[in-house]
């Protein structure tokens, strides 16, 4: 088997789903997947949900809210994910304001229904974490019995920059004590357009927590890096935490894919293998704002691992169907 195929998984192709950029699929207690992710019109927020991956590509997608028509939340509806936390149903999500786009903050709908599909959506509320502006791409993991929040955040001080940020988490709505800095942009491949850290993504394995994320600007320099931290050692603590200098999934002019990220994690259907999903375009001259193209397709890849139980990622896989329409997929 070439190093290309190996990454691929039997019976998924890849555009996985087009159109449908930061993806997050997590799959249920009950064992279905449910997919949520960035629409190109950026004003709602839908969820597929089928028994298969497989399934998902042609799940009538349920729209579960939609944005307002003036003020908070009229804008820039990004980066949904849905998790199952104390019996309810929430998704976390991004929403600018109409008089200010870029004043972009956090927030989360909260459904009490077992069936997120049929249940009813409500705005729980905005997530505080201490800043004034910029903050997005909100991620939760548990771990050893605490709740965790990572999430991106252009802090007042500094509002060039996107960081990543970490807390605990008091509810499922709310974080408790002081947001720690995880992660700046340092390296060259960070800052590129934008000095950029953002669309964090968490999973344990190995005695180990590994935090992907991506930075740089949202064209083709956009990219992957990687935190990790022994199992045992505490996530609020920045110590706790190793960064790569170099980015572990990138671009690949080869395979014709461009700018991968904003990924998200999951076992196959037998449990068995790990999964990578991530976004990215099958080219890379863009014309105007990489934020306005809406061909970031949500792609999905085998994740392996070395001697060292480091992930190793590969390269994004090239295309395995062809693109007729994709103006038929939004």
């Amino acid at each position: 088997m070439d190093d290309k195929n190996k990454y691929q998984i039997d019976g998924l192709e890849n555009p996985f789903i087009l159109q449908r950029a930061d993806p997050w699929i997590y799959r249920h207690e009950n064992g279905f997947y449910y997919f949520t992710a960035s629409v190109p019109e950026y004003e709602r927020i839908e969820l597929r949900c089928s028994a298969t991956l497989a399934g998902l590509v042609r799940a009538e997608p349920k729209i579960l809210w939609r944005k307002h028509e003036s003020g908070a939340q009229s804008k820039h509806i990004w980066a949904p994910e849905i998790h199952f936390l104390d019996g309810k149903w929430y998704i976390y999500y991004a929403a600018g304001r109409a008089e200010d786009i870029w004043n972009i903050e956090k927030y989360v709908l909260e459904c009490p229904d077992e069936d997120p599909m049929e249940g009813a959506w409500s705005v729980k509320g905005i997530i505080r974490t201490g800043e004034s502006r910029f903050t997005l791409d909100a991620t939760i993991f548990e771990h050893l019995g605490r709740r965790f929040m990572v999430w991106a955040q252009k802090p007042d001080e500094d509002p060039d920059v996107s960081n990543l940020m970490i807390a605990e988490m008091e509810t499922p709505w709310s974080i408790k004590g002081k947001p720690v800095l995880l992660s700046r942009p340092e390296y060259p491949w960070e800052t590129i357009l934008f000095d950029v850290n953002e669309g964090p993504a968490v999973l344990i394995k190995n005695g180990m927590i590994y935090l992907t994320y991506s930075a740089s600007g949202t064209d083709h320099n956009y990219c992957m890096g990687l935190l990790t931290a022994r199992a045992e050692s505490d996530p609020l603590d920045p110590g706790s935490w190793t960064k790569s200098k170099e980015p572990v999934f990138r671009t690949s002019g080869m395979n014709g894919i461009y700018g991968p990220g904003h990924s998200c994690f999951l076992k196959d259907e037998d449990g068995e293998s790990d999964l990578l999903v991530y976004h990215a375009r099958d080219y890379k001259e863009i014309q105007g704002n990489p934020l306005n193209d809406p061909n970031r397709h949500t792609r999905i890849q085998r994740i392996f691992w070395d001697e060292n139980n480091m992930p190793l990622f590969g390269e994004p896989i090239p295309n395995t169907k062809k693109i007729v329409n994709p103006d038929l997929y939004h």
